[in-house]
Protein backbone atom coordinates (compact mmCIF):
# COMPACT_ATOMS: atom_id res chain seq x y z
CA UNK A 1 0.00 0.00 0.00
CA UNK A 2 2.98 2.51 0.45
CA UNK A 3 4.07 1.89 -2.87
CA UNK A 4 0.42 2.56 -4.05
CA UNK A 5 0.23 5.91 -2.09
CA UNK A 6 3.72 7.31 -3.00
CA UNK A 7 2.23 7.27 -6.31
CA UNK A 8 -0.67 9.74 -5.71
CA UNK A 9 0.85 13.13 -6.76
CA UNK A 10 0.84 16.21 -4.39
CA UNK A 11 -1.47 18.68 -4.74
CA UNK A 12 1.82 21.31 -4.88
CA UNK A 13 3.18 19.56 -8.05
CA UNK A 14 0.11 18.93 -10.00
CA UNK A 15 -3.14 19.19 -8.47
CA UNK A 16 -4.85 18.22 -11.14
CA UNK A 17 -3.10 15.04 -11.74
CA UNK A 18 -3.41 14.89 -7.55
CA UNK A 19 -7.26 14.99 -8.17
CA UNK A 20 -7.48 12.54 -11.34
CA UNK A 21 -4.96 10.02 -9.12
CA UNK A 22 -7.35 10.44 -5.68
CA UNK A 23 -10.50 9.63 -7.69
CA UNK A 24 -9.19 6.20 -9.07
CA UNK A 25 -6.93 5.29 -6.14
CA UNK A 26 -9.75 5.77 -3.20
CA UNK A 27 -12.05 3.65 -5.16
CA UNK A 28 -14.46 6.46 -6.08
CA UNK A 29 -14.81 5.82 -10.00
CA UNK A 30 -13.21 4.92 -12.79
CA UNK A 31 -13.34 5.94 -16.87
CA UNK A 32 -15.74 3.98 -18.92
CA UNK A 33 -16.04 1.90 -22.60
CA UNK A 34 -18.14 5.22 -23.43
CA UNK A 35 -15.94 8.76 -23.76
CA UNK A 36 -16.66 11.50 -20.92
CA UNK A 37 -18.85 9.20 -18.84
CA UNK A 38 -17.88 7.06 -15.57
CA UNK A 39 -18.13 4.02 -13.52
CA UNK A 40 -19.27 5.72 -10.24
CA UNK A 41 -17.86 2.92 -7.82
CA UNK A 42 -19.51 1.70 -5.00
CA UNK A 43 -17.32 3.67 -2.24
CA UNK A 44 -17.95 6.77 -4.41
CA UNK A 45 -21.85 6.31 -4.94
CA UNK A 46 -22.02 5.69 -1.11
CA UNK A 47 -21.41 9.06 -0.55
CA UNK A 48 -23.54 10.12 -2.96
CA UNK A 49 -26.37 8.30 -1.48
CA UNK A 50 -25.91 9.83 1.96
CA UNK A 51 -25.84 13.44 0.06
CA UNK A 52 -28.87 12.13 -1.47
CA UNK A 53 -30.66 11.09 1.25
CA UNK A 54 -29.93 14.56 3.68
CA UNK A 55 -31.60 17.01 0.48
CA UNK A 56 -34.11 14.66 -0.23
CA UNK A 57 -34.93 15.40 3.74
CA UNK A 58 -34.58 19.30 3.44
CA UNK A 59 -36.72 18.91 0.15
CA UNK A 60 -39.41 17.95 1.67
CA UNK A 61 -39.12 19.36 4.49
CA UNK A 62 -40.05 22.49 2.54
CA UNK A 63 -43.10 21.06 1.00
CA UNK A 64 -41.51 19.29 -2.43
CA UNK A 65 -42.38 15.87 -3.41
CA UNK A 66 -40.60 13.84 -5.92
CA UNK A 67 -41.68 12.22 -9.12
CA UNK A 68 -39.86 10.99 -12.32
CA UNK A 69 -40.34 12.27 -15.88
CA UNK A 70 -38.96 10.79 -19.30
CA UNK A 71 -35.61 10.31 -20.35
CA UNK A 72 -36.15 10.92 -23.67
CA UNK A 73 -37.84 14.49 -24.84
CA UNK A 74 -39.36 15.51 -28.18
CA UNK A 75 -36.88 17.47 -30.11
CA UNK A 76 -39.90 20.07 -30.85
CA UNK A 77 -40.17 20.61 -26.93
CA UNK A 78 -36.58 22.19 -26.34
CA UNK A 79 -37.32 24.65 -29.53
CA UNK A 80 -40.32 26.46 -27.80
CA UNK A 81 -38.68 28.28 -25.39
CA UNK A 82 -35.66 30.31 -27.63
CA UNK A 83 -32.96 31.03 -25.13
CA UNK A 84 -32.78 27.67 -23.75
CA UNK A 85 -32.52 25.67 -26.93
CA UNK A 86 -29.89 28.23 -27.85
CA UNK A 87 -28.48 27.45 -24.52
CA UNK A 88 -28.27 23.95 -24.78
CA UNK A 89 -28.51 22.80 -28.47
CA UNK A 90 -24.77 22.45 -29.04
CA UNK A 91 -24.54 19.82 -25.87
CA UNK A 92 -27.24 17.28 -27.09
CA UNK A 93 -27.18 13.89 -27.54
CA UNK A 94 -29.91 12.88 -30.59
CA UNK A 95 -31.87 9.77 -30.84
CA UNK A 96 -32.65 9.36 -34.45
CA UNK A 97 -33.40 5.77 -34.98
CA UNK A 98 -35.43 3.23 -32.98
CA UNK A 99 -34.05 -0.22 -34.20
CA UNK A 100 -30.52 -1.54 -35.73
CA UNK A 101 -30.63 -4.42 -38.04
CA UNK A 102 -27.98 -6.90 -38.83
CA UNK A 103 -25.36 -5.84 -41.55
CA UNK A 104 -24.47 -9.62 -42.73
CA UNK A 105 -21.32 -8.12 -44.87
CA UNK A 106 -19.63 -5.79 -42.42
CA UNK A 107 -20.40 -8.95 -39.53
CA UNK A 108 -21.78 -6.01 -37.76
CA UNK A 109 -25.11 -4.08 -36.81
CA UNK A 110 -25.92 -0.86 -38.39
CA UNK A 111 -28.62 1.36 -38.27
CA UNK A 112 -31.93 0.49 -39.93
CA UNK A 113 -32.90 3.58 -42.06
CA UNK A 114 -36.56 2.24 -42.43
CA UNK A 115 -36.34 2.77 -38.48
CA UNK A 116 -36.21 6.45 -38.32
CA UNK A 117 -37.76 8.46 -35.92
CA UNK A 118 -40.93 10.35 -37.25
CA UNK A 119 -39.24 13.14 -34.98
CA UNK A 120 -36.00 13.15 -33.15
CA UNK A 121 -36.05 13.05 -29.35
CA UNK A 122 -32.71 14.47 -26.95
CA UNK A 123 -31.49 12.66 -24.74
CA UNK A 124 -32.42 15.17 -21.22
CA UNK A 125 -29.96 17.82 -20.82
CA UNK A 126 -32.45 18.72 -18.67
CA UNK A 127 -35.97 18.42 -17.86
CA UNK A 128 -37.91 21.95 -17.99
CA UNK A 129 -39.60 21.70 -21.63
CA UNK A 130 -41.08 18.05 -20.72
CA UNK A 131 -42.12 18.35 -17.04
CA UNK A 132 -44.04 21.73 -18.44
CA UNK A 133 -45.72 20.07 -21.01
CA UNK A 134 -46.62 17.81 -18.23
CA UNK A 135 -48.12 20.13 -15.67
CA UNK A 136 -50.14 21.80 -17.88
CA UNK A 137 -51.98 19.03 -17.93
CA UNK A 138 -51.74 18.82 -13.80
CA UNK A 139 -52.71 22.85 -13.49
CA UNK A 140 -56.11 24.46 -13.59
CA UNK A 141 -56.56 26.56 -10.79
CA UNK A 142 -54.94 28.90 -7.80
CA UNK A 143 -55.95 25.49 -5.70
CA UNK A 144 -53.59 23.40 -7.86
CA UNK A 145 -50.83 25.82 -6.74
CA UNK A 146 -47.86 25.61 -5.98
CA UNK A 147 -46.92 22.71 -7.21
CA UNK A 148 -43.45 21.75 -6.60
CA UNK A 149 -42.03 18.46 -7.84
CA UNK A 150 -38.56 16.93 -7.92
CA UNK A 151 -36.91 14.16 -9.62
CA UNK A 152 -33.28 12.37 -9.03
CA UNK A 153 -32.22 11.27 -12.29
CA UNK A 154 -29.34 10.97 -14.84
CA UNK A 155 -29.02 13.74 -17.96
CA UNK A 156 -26.81 13.97 -20.39
CA UNK A 157 -24.77 17.26 -21.71
CA UNK A 158 -22.21 16.04 -24.41
CA UNK A 159 -19.41 17.65 -23.22
CA UNK A 160 -15.76 17.73 -25.15
CA UNK A 161 -13.42 17.89 -22.38
CA UNK A 162 -14.52 16.04 -18.90
CA UNK A 163 -13.14 14.89 -15.70
CA UNK A 164 -14.64 12.65 -12.89
CA UNK A 165 -17.67 14.49 -10.99
CA UNK A 166 -16.45 17.84 -12.36
CA UNK A 167 -18.22 17.52 -15.78
CA UNK A 168 -18.96 14.55 -17.38
CA UNK A 169 -21.35 13.81 -20.08
CA UNK A 170 -23.30 11.94 -18.41
CA UNK A 171 -24.23 12.68 -14.66
CA UNK A 172 -26.16 12.21 -11.95
CA UNK A 173 -28.03 15.17 -9.84
CA UNK A 174 -31.31 16.02 -8.71
CA UNK A 175 -34.09 18.86 -10.13
CA UNK A 176 -36.44 20.28 -8.72
CA UNK A 177 -39.18 22.63 -10.38
CA UNK A 178 -41.84 24.34 -8.77
CA UNK A 179 -44.89 26.38 -9.93
CA UNK A 180 -46.38 29.68 -8.29
CA UNK A 181 -49.80 31.95 -8.86
CA UNK A 182 -47.13 35.25 -8.25
CA UNK A 183 -43.60 36.07 -9.15
CA UNK A 184 -42.82 37.18 -5.29
CA UNK A 185 -43.73 33.55 -4.48
CA UNK A 186 -41.66 31.73 -6.91
CA UNK A 187 -38.65 34.28 -6.40
CA UNK A 188 -38.55 33.39 -2.99
CA UNK A 189 -38.69 29.72 -3.51
CA UNK A 190 -35.75 30.09 -5.59
CA UNK A 191 -33.91 32.08 -2.73
CA UNK A 192 -35.12 29.25 -0.30
CA UNK A 193 -33.50 26.50 -2.36
CA UNK A 194 -30.64 28.39 -2.98
CA UNK A 195 -30.39 28.35 0.91
CA UNK A 196 -31.65 24.86 1.25
CA UNK A 197 -28.08 24.46 -0.84
CA UNK A 198 -25.87 26.87 1.04
CA UNK A 199 -26.94 25.02 4.27
CA UNK A 200 -26.30 21.61 3.10
CA UNK A 201 -23.10 22.87 1.49
CA UNK A 202 -21.40 24.34 4.82
CA UNK A 203 -23.29 21.86 7.64
CA UNK A 204 -23.01 18.65 5.52
CA UNK A 205 -20.29 19.01 3.34
CA UNK A 206 -18.14 21.56 5.63
CA UNK A 207 -17.17 23.12 2.35
CA UNK A 208 -17.85 27.34 2.73
CA UNK A 209 -19.66 28.94 0.08
CA UNK A 210 -20.61 32.03 -1.26
CA UNK A 211 -24.22 32.74 -2.45
CA UNK A 212 -24.80 35.39 -4.96
CA UNK A 213 -27.38 36.10 -8.14
CA UNK A 214 -25.42 35.20 -11.80
CA UNK A 215 -24.60 37.59 -14.38
CA UNK A 216 -27.07 37.83 -17.31
CA UNK A 217 -24.42 36.52 -19.46
CA UNK A 218 -23.37 33.34 -16.92
CA UNK A 219 -27.58 32.93 -16.14
CA UNK A 220 -29.30 29.59 -16.99
CA UNK A 221 -30.41 29.21 -20.26
CA UNK A 222 -34.65 30.94 -20.03
CA UNK A 223 -34.08 31.84 -16.82
CA UNK A 224 -34.49 35.70 -15.45
CA UNK A 225 -32.14 35.51 -12.41
CA UNK A 226 -29.72 32.48 -11.68
CA UNK A 227 -28.79 32.37 -8.31
CA UNK A 228 -25.84 30.55 -7.13
CA UNK A 229 -22.99 28.92 -4.38
CA UNK A 230 -19.56 29.47 -5.64
CA UNK A 231 -17.06 27.29 -3.51
CA UNK A 232 -13.26 28.06 -3.50
CA UNK A 233 -10.82 24.44 -4.23
CA UNK A 234 -8.02 24.31 -2.49
CA UNK A 235 -5.94 25.75 -6.05
CA UNK A 236 -7.63 29.11 -5.42
CA UNK A 237 -10.29 28.03 -8.52
CA UNK A 238 -13.94 28.71 -8.02
CA UNK A 239 -16.48 25.89 -8.49
CA UNK A 240 -19.85 26.68 -9.22
CA UNK A 241 -21.71 23.88 -6.19
CA UNK A 242 -25.66 24.49 -7.09
CA UNK A 243 -28.25 27.11 -9.12
CA UNK A 244 -31.31 28.26 -8.30
CA UNK A 245 -33.01 29.77 -11.04
CA UNK A 246 -36.24 31.94 -11.10
CA UNK A 247 -37.66 31.14 -14.57
CA UNK A 248 -40.30 33.96 -14.45
CA UNK A 249 -43.42 32.81 -16.97
CA UNK A 250 -41.16 32.06 -19.87
CA UNK A 251 -41.93 28.25 -20.01
CA UNK A 252 -45.33 28.76 -18.70
CA UNK A 253 -45.87 30.74 -21.75
CA UNK A 254 -44.28 28.34 -23.78
CA UNK A 255 -46.41 25.68 -22.88
CA UNK A 256 -49.62 27.51 -22.23
CA UNK A 257 -50.08 26.26 -18.76
CA UNK A 258 -52.08 28.94 -16.84
CA UNK A 259 -54.35 28.56 -14.08
CA UNK A 260 -58.02 30.45 -12.70
CA UNK A 261 -56.77 32.62 -10.82
CA UNK A 262 -59.54 33.67 -7.47
CA UNK A 263 -61.19 36.53 -9.56
CA UNK A 264 -61.73 33.15 -11.99
CA UNK A 265 -59.35 35.15 -14.46
CA UNK A 266 -56.81 32.98 -16.44
CA UNK A 267 -52.94 33.62 -16.03
CA UNK A 268 -49.73 32.16 -16.69
CA UNK A 269 -48.08 30.50 -13.42
CA UNK A 270 -44.45 31.44 -12.24
CA UNK A 271 -42.16 28.84 -12.35
CA UNK A 272 -38.67 27.74 -10.63
CA UNK A 273 -35.99 25.09 -11.36
CA UNK A 274 -32.69 24.30 -9.18
CA UNK A 275 -30.34 21.49 -9.31
CA UNK A 276 -27.32 20.22 -7.51
CA UNK A 277 -25.21 17.07 -9.09
CA UNK A 278 -22.60 14.51 -8.58
CA UNK A 279 -20.13 17.82 -8.92
CA UNK A 280 -20.59 18.06 -5.07
CA UNK A 281 -18.23 14.69 -5.08
CA UNK A 282 -15.89 16.69 -6.59
CA UNK A 283 -16.19 19.90 -4.88
CA UNK A 284 -15.26 17.51 -1.47
CA UNK A 285 -12.50 15.90 -2.92
CA UNK A 286 -11.13 19.30 -3.58
CA UNK A 287 -11.98 21.60 -0.52
CA UNK A 288 -10.63 18.96 2.55
CA UNK A 289 -8.35 16.08 0.69
CA UNK A 290 -4.10 15.82 1.20
CA UNK A 291 -1.28 14.34 -0.04
CA UNK A 292 -2.56 11.10 1.73
CA UNK A 293 -5.74 10.92 0.21
CA UNK A 294 -9.60 11.60 0.75
CA UNK A 295 -10.24 13.89 4.14
CA UNK A 296 -14.15 13.51 4.22
CA UNK A 297 -16.83 14.92 6.50
CA UNK A 298 -18.13 12.68 9.15
CA UNK A 299 -21.37 13.33 8.21
CA UNK A 300 -21.12 11.62 4.87
CA UNK A 301 -18.52 9.40 4.99
CA UNK A 302 -19.06 5.73 4.50
CA UNK A 303 -17.09 4.58 6.88
CA UNK A 304 -17.37 6.94 10.19
CA UNK A 305 -15.00 4.84 11.87
CA UNK A 306 -13.15 2.00 11.68
CA UNK A 307 -11.44 -0.36 14.09
CA UNK A 308 -8.36 -2.27 13.36
CA UNK A 309 -7.88 -4.84 16.21
CA UNK A 310 -3.88 -6.08 16.49
CA UNK A 311 -3.38 -9.20 17.40
CA UNK A 312 -1.44 -12.70 17.65
CA UNK A 313 -2.94 -15.77 17.69
CA UNK A 314 -7.15 -16.54 17.45
CA UNK A 315 -7.14 -16.45 21.60
CA UNK A 316 -6.14 -12.86 21.45
CA UNK A 317 -8.55 -12.09 19.03
CA UNK A 318 -11.06 -13.28 20.57
CA UNK A 319 -10.62 -11.52 23.44
CA UNK A 320 -9.97 -7.99 22.00
CA UNK A 321 -13.47 -8.74 19.83
CA UNK A 322 -15.19 -9.30 22.66
CA UNK A 323 -14.04 -6.31 24.31
CA UNK A 324 -15.22 -4.50 21.39
CA UNK A 325 -18.26 -5.08 20.73
CA UNK A 326 -20.29 -3.18 23.10
CA UNK A 327 -18.73 -0.61 21.62
CA UNK A 328 -19.46 -1.23 18.11
CA UNK A 329 -23.03 -1.79 19.22
CA UNK A 330 -23.06 1.48 21.26
CA UNK A 331 -22.31 3.00 18.03
CA UNK A 332 -23.92 1.90 15.45
CA UNK A 333 -27.34 2.33 18.19
CA UNK A 334 -26.01 6.01 17.97
CA UNK A 335 -26.19 6.45 14.35
CA UNK A 336 -22.88 6.08 13.31
CA UNK A 337 -21.04 3.61 10.39
CA UNK A 338 -18.90 1.22 11.76
CA UNK A 339 -16.15 -1.30 10.31
CA UNK A 340 -14.38 -3.63 12.05
CA UNK A 341 -11.62 -5.05 9.76
CA UNK A 342 -10.34 -7.88 11.99
CA UNK A 343 -9.48 -9.79 8.58
CA UNK A 344 -6.12 -11.55 7.96
CA UNK A 345 -5.22 -11.01 4.58
CA UNK A 346 -4.11 -7.54 5.03
CA UNK A 347 -1.20 -5.70 7.54
CA UNK A 348 -2.15 -3.62 9.76
CA UNK A 349 0.49 -0.91 7.79
CA UNK A 350 -1.89 -2.07 4.91
CA UNK A 351 -4.72 -1.29 6.13
CA UNK A 352 -4.28 1.84 8.01
CA UNK A 353 -2.64 3.56 4.78
CA UNK A 354 -6.11 2.29 2.75
CA UNK A 355 -8.41 3.98 5.49
CA UNK A 356 -6.40 6.64 5.57
CA UNK A 357 -6.50 7.15 1.28
CA UNK A 358 -10.35 6.68 1.94
CA UNK A 359 -10.45 9.15 4.24
CA UNK A 360 -12.59 7.46 7.18
CA UNK A 361 -12.51 10.15 9.96
CA UNK A 362 -11.57 7.89 12.83
CA UNK A 363 -9.61 4.87 13.56
CA UNK A 364 -9.12 2.88 16.19
CA UNK A 365 -6.60 0.35 17.34
CA UNK A 366 -6.28 -2.30 19.84
CA UNK A 367 -3.72 -4.46 20.15
CA UNK A 368 -2.80 -6.89 22.92
CA UNK A 369 -1.06 -4.07 25.19
CA UNK A 370 -4.03 -2.15 24.71
CA UNK A 371 -6.23 -4.87 26.25
CA UNK A 372 -3.91 -5.69 29.29
CA UNK A 373 -3.76 -1.55 30.31
CA UNK A 374 -7.27 -1.26 29.12
CA UNK A 375 -6.51 1.38 26.43
CA UNK A 376 -7.22 1.84 22.51
CA UNK A 377 -5.57 4.13 20.45
CA UNK A 378 -7.64 6.61 18.07
CA UNK A 379 -6.98 8.80 15.01
CA UNK A 380 -8.44 11.24 13.37
CA UNK A 381 -8.51 11.59 9.89
CA UNK A 382 -8.15 15.38 9.36
CA UNK A 383 -4.98 16.54 11.02
CA UNK A 384 -3.46 12.27 11.66
CA UNK A 385 -3.20 13.17 14.99
CA UNK A 386 -3.13 9.96 17.24
CA UNK A 387 -3.09 8.92 20.89
CA UNK A 388 -3.33 5.98 23.30
CA UNK A 389 -6.62 7.01 25.59
CA UNK A 390 -8.50 4.95 28.39
CA UNK A 391 -11.38 2.55 27.18
CA UNK A 392 -13.88 3.72 29.50
CA UNK A 393 -15.84 6.08 28.00
CA UNK A 394 -14.33 6.11 24.10
CA UNK A 395 -17.83 5.65 22.80
CA UNK A 396 -18.91 9.09 23.90
CA UNK A 397 -15.22 10.38 22.92
CA UNK A 398 -15.32 9.06 19.83
CA UNK A 399 -19.24 11.19 18.94
CA UNK A 400 -17.68 13.89 19.98
CA UNK A 401 -14.36 13.40 18.02
CA UNK A 402 -16.75 13.15 15.20
CA UNK A 403 -18.15 16.37 15.84
CA UNK A 404 -15.31 18.30 16.51
CA UNK A 405 -14.10 16.85 13.06
CA UNK A 406 -16.74 18.24 11.22
CA UNK A 407 -16.62 21.66 12.49
CA UNK A 408 -12.38 21.59 12.15
CA UNK A 409 -12.46 20.81 8.69
CA UNK A 410 -15.03 23.57 7.32
CA UNK A 411 -13.55 25.95 9.58
CA UNK A 412 -9.70 25.38 7.87
CA UNK A 413 -11.91 25.56 4.37
CA UNK A 414 -13.06 28.78 5.56
CA UNK A 415 -9.98 30.47 6.95
CA UNK A 416 -8.43 29.38 3.60
CA UNK A 417 -11.02 30.71 1.24
CA UNK A 418 -11.39 34.51 2.98
CA UNK A 419 -7.79 34.54 3.02
CA UNK A 420 -7.76 34.55 -0.37
CA UNK A 421 -10.56 36.91 -1.07
CA UNK A 422 -8.84 39.92 -2.35
CA UNK A 423 -10.78 43.25 -3.20
CA UNK A 424 -8.71 44.38 -7.06
CA UNK A 425 -9.30 47.96 -8.65
CA UNK A 426 -6.60 47.91 -10.96
CA UNK A 427 -6.71 45.69 -13.98
CA UNK A 428 -2.79 45.11 -14.70
CA UNK A 429 -2.87 44.22 -10.92
CA UNK A 430 -5.65 41.32 -11.61
CA UNK A 431 -4.36 39.93 -14.98
CA UNK A 432 -1.35 39.60 -12.79
CA UNK A 433 -2.61 38.40 -9.56
CA UNK A 434 -5.32 36.14 -10.98
CA UNK A 435 -2.65 33.27 -12.08
CA UNK A 436 -2.26 32.27 -8.40
CA UNK A 437 -6.05 31.93 -7.97
CA UNK A 438 -8.76 33.49 -5.54
CA UNK A 439 -12.03 35.35 -5.81
CA UNK A 440 -11.08 39.07 -6.39
CA UNK A 441 -13.68 41.60 -5.48
CA UNK A 442 -13.91 44.15 -8.16
CA UNK A 443 -16.13 46.80 -9.94
CA UNK A 444 -18.43 45.85 -12.45
CA UNK A 445 -20.18 48.08 -14.74
CA UNK A 446 -22.66 45.77 -15.45
CA UNK A 447 -22.07 45.38 -19.33
CA UNK A 448 -20.90 42.07 -21.88
CA UNK A 449 -18.63 43.60 -23.53
CA UNK A 450 -16.30 44.17 -20.04
CA UNK A 451 -17.37 40.47 -19.45
CA UNK A 452 -16.13 39.03 -22.17
CA UNK A 453 -13.03 41.00 -22.36
CA UNK A 454 -12.04 39.92 -18.58
CA UNK A 455 -13.14 36.39 -20.08
CA UNK A 456 -10.64 36.55 -23.28
CA UNK A 457 -7.96 37.75 -21.82
CA UNK A 458 -7.34 35.94 -18.59
CA UNK A 459 -9.79 32.76 -18.63
CA UNK A 460 -11.89 34.14 -15.37
CA UNK A 461 -15.40 34.88 -15.17
CA UNK A 462 -17.69 36.51 -12.98
CA UNK A 463 -18.92 34.09 -10.76
CA UNK A 464 -21.90 36.46 -9.33
CA UNK A 465 -22.77 39.51 -7.57
CA UNK A 466 -22.72 38.41 -4.03
CA UNK A 467 -24.89 38.61 -1.02
CA UNK A 468 -23.34 39.08 2.71
CA UNK A 469 -20.27 41.99 1.06
CA UNK A 470 -21.13 45.64 1.96
CA UNK A 471 -21.46 47.17 -1.76
CA UNK A 472 -20.18 50.71 -2.68
CA UNK A 473 -19.97 52.29 -6.07
CA UNK A 474 -16.73 52.75 -7.81
CA UNK A 475 -15.32 52.15 -11.07
CA UNK A 476 -14.65 49.51 -13.43
CA UNK A 477 -11.03 48.34 -13.49
CA UNK A 478 -11.60 47.69 -17.29
CA UNK A 479 -13.77 50.20 -19.05
CA UNK A 480 -12.86 53.06 -16.05
CA UNK A 481 -16.96 53.68 -16.16
CA UNK A 482 -19.12 53.79 -12.79
CA UNK A 483 -19.96 50.45 -11.43
CA UNK A 484 -23.10 49.77 -8.75
CA UNK A 485 -21.14 46.95 -7.06
CA UNK A 486 -18.56 44.55 -6.30
CA UNK A 487 -18.41 41.02 -8.44
CA UNK A 488 -16.90 38.42 -7.34
CA UNK A 489 -14.19 37.12 -10.32
CA UNK A 490 -12.49 33.89 -10.77
CA UNK A 491 -11.06 31.17 -12.86
CA UNK A 492 -13.23 28.12 -12.66
CA UNK A 493 -14.00 24.44 -13.26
Amino acid sequence: MAKELKELTKRADNYSQWYNDLVVKADLAEQSAVRGCMVIKPYGYAIWEKMQAQLDKMFKETGVQNAYFPLLIPKSFLSREAEHVKGFAKECAVVTHYRLKADEDANGVVVDPAAKLEEELIVRPTSETIIWNTYKNWIHSYRDLPLMCNQWCNVMRWEMRTRPFLRTSEFLWQEGHTAHATREEAESEAQKMLHVYADFAEKWMGVPVIQGVKSETERFAGALDTYTIEAMMQDGKALQSGTSHFLGQNFAKSFDVTFLNKENKPEYVWATSWGVSTRLIGALIMTHSDDNGLVLPPRLAPIQVVIVPITKGEEQLKAITGKLTPVIDALRAAGISVKYDDSGNKRPGFKFADYELKGVPVRLVMGGRDLENNTIEIMRRDTLEKESVSFEGIVERVKNLLEDIQENIFEKARTYRDAHIYECDDYEEFKERIQGGGFFLCHWDGTAETEAKIKEETQATIRCIPYGFEQTPGVDMVSGKPGKARVIIARSY
